[in-house]
């Protein structure tokens, strides 16, 4: 029988257990994948501790946002969709059923082709950090020439596909990191400036750095006061994006230099663009035609065995050397 990793109380990645599961039909617009890889994202460990944007309707429960595996079967509307080919899910708002197993029921709207070229551990990493990036970067911030864009926590996987797609756009990008270690790692990725950050005058920095001009576009994921440092640094007209809390709280706008400047405040969910099928198709044009021409490559670090899933977590929660999704391989 194929196996599945499952919660059964919200006490993060060590009270997950591996345990058998059935093999089920695939409802009219449903498919069902054989997974082959799934990759482990920070989203992940806050739903496994209830801190996410959802709860989970009922325990136990999988988590699991990205994976790639080979479809077995289809239901009776499902159009265009192959059995045997390699499909990838795509991130979106879901319900106790996440990618963490060997055996996935999915709605045919949040899968799409693997990308031609790529492994299945290469294709299981791809889309919820180049998707989660392209839209903030590209759509809201309007990346291009003679634009600054700011992308703290540069060394997350988000952080470094903004990074990375904020410069094929032809932005100055600035981002931070908390370790002069990350710094070379950071202007390999593309950034034109690193901000280390030990608590100092980060907006006096990024009015320094821009000669005044400000940030055009703010692409944020640390949350708690950190907005705040640097909001007067902003440009006229400016866009600020909150997507998450890596300080353990979100953010509250910064409402007076929201006011003083007409800045812009954006509280920002991949899955929100996943579920609309116009812009979901936009954001899968762009990371296709980027992976086909070579200008975005997938970055995995590290591939554990389906066996080493709670290993994984915890090298992914450690002070690693080295960056890049972290993978689980199932073996099938």
């Amino acid at each position: 029988m194929p196996r599945e990793w499952v919660i059964d109380k919200y006490v993060g990645y060590e009270g997950l257990r591996l345990t058998e599961c059935n093999i089920e039909q695939p409802g009219a617009t449903e498919v069902r994948l054989k997974i082959e890889a799934f990759a482990l994202n920070w989203g992940d460990n806050d739903l496994m501790n209830d801190r996410y944007s959802f709860s989970f309707s009922s325990l136990p429960a999988r988590v699991g946002m990205e994976a790639a595996g080979i479809v077995e079967a289809v239901g009776s509307n499902v159009k265009g969709v192959t059995t045997g080919e390699r499909y990838c899910t795509l991130p979106h708002f879901y319900d106790r059923s996440g990618a963490s197993g060997e055996t996935l029921i999915i709605d045919q709207a949040y899968i799409t082709p693997a990308p031609s070229g790529l492994s299945a551990v290469e294709a299981s990493s791809v889309w919820m950090q180049f998707m989660t990036a392209y839209f903030p970067i590209v759509e809201l911030c309007k990346a291009g020439p003679e634009k600054n864009i700011f992308i703290p926590a540069g060394t997350s996987t988000a952080g470094w596909a903004a990074i990375q797609i904020a410069k094929l756009q032809d932005a100055t990008v600035i981002t931070t990191t908390r370790s002069q270690a990350n710094v070379q790692y950071l202007y390999d990725a593309g950034a034109d400036h690193v901000f280390v950050d030990e608590g100092g005058d980060i907006e006096q920095y990024l009015k320094e750095i821009t000669h005044s001009v400000g940030i055009h576009g703010s692409f944020d994921p640390v949350g708690g006061n950190f907005m705040e440092r640097y909001a007067n640094a902003m440009a006229k007209g400016g866009m600020l994006i909150l997507y998450g809390g890596l300080s353990g709280t979100y953010s509250h706008p910064p409402f007076l230099p929201m006011i003083q400047n007409s800045l812009w405040f954006h509280a920002y969910s991949l899955f929100n663009y996943v579920e609309n099928t116009e812009s979901c198709e936009r954001g899968k044009a762009y990371v296709y035609e980027a992976l086909k021409s070579g200008k975005l490559k997938p970055k995995v670090d590290k591939v554990f065995q389906m066996e080493e899933y709670i290993e994984a977590w915890k090298y992914l929660s450690s002070n690693r050397c080295s960056y890049g999704k972290v993978v689980v391989k199932t073996g099938l």
